[in-house]
């Protein structure tokens, strides 16, 4: 790896480490579906609690960051490409589900990401 990339991809991990306030419409699970060619982004409902964790809004339990819960998505959006995907999540429906632009900012990062693992056949990891 040479020393430019070294030092963006350092960058990029400081900066994925840093505080965010949560979006209190939700989160998304990002995969790439391989077989159609699909970015897929699972919308999930979330509260916010008065300590700033994001709780699931049937037991009020904080989610974990890591690991697996169990939960029922509410929408599911799919797109061929990152563009598409974005069109698909911020203009065609009448109330979008993102509230705060860092989040939609990230929504755009990882989706490019996603198509760019989707089509150089690379593993995709939602940051």
């Amino acid at each position: 790896m040479n020393q430019a990339i070294a030092d963006t991809t350092a960058l990029d991990d400081k900066l994925s480490n840093r505080f965010i306030e949560l979006d209190p419409n939700g989160y998304f699970i990002i995969y790439v579906d391989r077989d159609p060619q699909l970015i897929c982004a699972k919308h999930f409902t979330n509260v916010i609690n008065d300590k700033g964790l994001a709780c699931d809004p049937a037991t009020g339990e904080p989610l974990p960051c890591n690991g697996t819960v169990q939960r029922q998505s509410t929408t599911i959006f799919k797109g061929r490409t990152a563009k598409e995907l974005c069109i698909e999540l911020f203009e065609k429906p009448k109330d979008c589900v993102v509230t705060r632009l860092d989040h939609a900012a990230y929504l755009g990062r990882e989706f490019v990401r996603a198509e760019v693992a989707m089509l150089t056949g690379a593993d995709y990891v939602q940051d």
